[in-house]
């Protein structure tokens, strides 16, 4: 592998805890694991409180800022998370937008400030649902600050493997929205370079994200020869210890043990019983890809296209079965029957118990007995009627006998299928063009909570979303392939008319375009909820919900009045 050079300042910037981290690092050449080694060294140097090996500049001093202090008059900061050699990170409110942000802050004459900033804005034109989104990059009163995402809902890598290693199913989902993720960066001409553990997050609803794209390099000065080769590398590394809870590597790092001195790269499944065998060559072919035996099998994979495409000729690894509790045996109740409410005279005899009377004929008896034969006499009359209609009418049928068809079946049997409800696994926004609407919100749709939404942005044109975008939607995950019969659709704005398209689709993060799904239905309203028929039988995993129009919406509290639709609730019936 080509040598990396490194300068450590590390930011983490993740959804409750954020670390600015320096360490001098010494360039080495001897191999990946000395990479790894010293990548990983700068990694965990957390508030070591070091000096910082920088290129040459001017030095600058720590901008004085303070709690309440606000950027662009917009951007208040709350709670400074670090601050070290003239970076400072925090947590801040989105005043106009009502919404926490992070904030990363640097002088204006840093020596990476020009680095950072142009990361930072080429970040932010990719717009995938799948990173941590830039928000805003500026560069004002002698100060460069970047402004992020705040995931509070999310948990680092990190974190989810201090408890032990992930299932195979959730490894395998990790691995591809990773390298599906980086395989889409590159080749908008954008890498990461430092995809390790604390930069994963997994998010309530199932979705991974990746936070720090290009702008964690530029802050730290690091570069690569090999960017494809590098984050193929480490999204090897996440799989590896996702299957393991080993950092793949001699020295401890991310809270992981490393591998045992001297016995060198092992693969997973030679480290922990049990493991996928699958998975485990898939980590060695992303780990060993310079030019060494990657697996015992397969071919090394040196970008994250190539480690997508094996994933791709994997079988698809499903759930874990939902464990089923057997109900309690039922408890046979034994008693005499004179113990049965009154005490027995003698304990194991069985009291004798008294026969009723005949009961006496009441007036209402006699009453209902008239009332039968009335009723038994009027049917008799009916059916003479129609009988004697039908000879008179020379034998045809009358009307309103029911017909069979050629299969036996009964035409005016009209009770209808019985509808199966389908529970939601996971969802994605899903960006066509230019940023998300808000990515973070998707679960709203499917938490059996009407009062949560997730909500478009608003625009000033309507009520077609197009020219500014095709559409807006989400990729939801149904857990397994099923027969879609139907879409109930929640919404918050009534008013004009919303148009919402329902296409199936092969995953998360489609492949194709609108024009390569096959469509479900289609379905417009004026009111605050919408049905969506399916038009044809249709089995599929992944269904997106696509809005091509919203109605004309007043002013709320994230945005003015506008064309703008939110989804309260989604569920599907089969």
């Amino acid at each position: 592998m080509a040598e990396r050079s490194t300068a450590a300042v590390d930011v983490a910037d993740n959804s409750g805890e954020e670390s600015l981290t320096a360490k001098a690092d010494q360039s080495t050449s001897d191999g990946v694991a000395q990479n790894r080694k010293r990548d990983t060294d700068n990694d965990e140097a957390q508030g070591s409180g070091g000096t910082e090996t920088e290129s040459p500049g001017k030095k600058s001093s720590p901008p004085e800022l303070h709690s309440g202090h606000k950027l662009a008059r917009r951007y208040r900061l709350e709670e400074c998370i670090t601050r070290l050699d003239g970076f400072s990170s925090w947590r801040a409110v989105d005043e106009k937008l009502r919404r926490a942000v992070g904030v990363h802050i640097l002088p204006a004459d840093h020596a990476r400030a020009r680095s950072v900033l142009a990361a930072a804005r080429s970040s932010a034109l990719l717009g995938d649902p799948r990173f941590v989104q830039v928000l805003d990059a500026v560069e004002e009163n002698d100060l460069v600050y970047v402004v992020h995402e705040w995931l509070p809902d999310a948990t680092e890598l990190t974190a989810l493997l201090s408890s032990g290693p992930l299932e195979p199913h959730d490894a395998y989902q990790l691995v591809s929205q990773i390298a599906s993720a980086m395989a889409a960066a590159h080749r908008e001409g954008l890498a990461h370079l430092r995809l390790n553990p604390n930069a994963v997050l997994h998010t309530s609803t199932g979705q991974w994200r990746i936070r720090g794209l290009a702008v964690n390099a530029a802050l730290r000065g690091v570069s690569s020869d090999t960017p494809q080769r590098t984050d193929t590398e480490a999204i090897g590394a996440l799989l590896y210890a996702a299957l393991t809870q080993r950092w793949p590597y001699e020295n401890d790092a991310y809270g992981l043990s490393g591998l045992p001195k001297d016995i060198g790269l092992i693969a997973p499944d030679q480290v922990r019983a049990g493991i996928h065998r699958g998975l485990s060559e898939l980590a060695m072919r992303a780990l060993v890809n310079d030019g060494a035996t990657a697996s015992r099998h397969e071919a090394a994979c040196t970008t994250p296209e190539e480690l997508v495409r094996a994933i791709g000729e994997m079988p698809r690894i499903r759930p874990p079965e939902p464990a089923f509790t057997a109900p309690p045996e039922y408890q046979h109740t034994s008693y005499q029957q004179g113990t049965y409410g009154r005490p027995a005279a003698h304990p194991g005899v069985t009291q004798p118990v008294p026969a009723p009377p005949p009961p006496l004929q009441s007036r209402t008896g006699k009453a209902l007995k008239w009332a039968v034969s009335a009723l038994l006499i009027a049917a008799l009359g009916l059916g003479s009627w129609q009988l004697a209609d039908t000879l008179m009418s020379g034998g045809r049928k009358p009307d309103n006998t029911q017909t069979q068809t050629q299969d036996g079946n009964d035409k005016n049997d009209k009770r209808p299928n019985p509808v199966k409800s389908i529970q939601v696994q996971g969802a994605q926004e899903y960006v066509v063009v230019g940023g998300a609407q808000a990515a973070g919100d998707v679960g709203k749709t499917y938490d059996n909570d009407s009062s949560t939404y997730w909500r478009t942005k608003s625009y000033a044109d309507g009520p077609r979303l197009a020219p500014y975008k095709p559409g807006v939607g989400i990729v939801y995950d149904l857990g397994s392939a099923e027969e879609i019969s139907a879409a109930s659709i929640g919404l918050r704005y009534a008013g004009d008319h919303t148009t919402v398209h329902l296409y199936a689709t092969d995953s998360l993060s489609p492949s194709t375009g609108i024009g390569g799904m096959k469509k479900i239905g289609t379905a417009t309203t004026s009111g605050t909820s919408l049905t969506v028929k399916a038009t044809k039988s249709l089995k599929t995993q992944y269904v997106l919900l696509w809005i091509t129009d919203v109605p004309m919406a007043p002013s709320d509290g994230y945005s003015g009045a506008g064309y703008k639709q939110a989804i309260t609730d989604v569920k599907f019936t089969g």
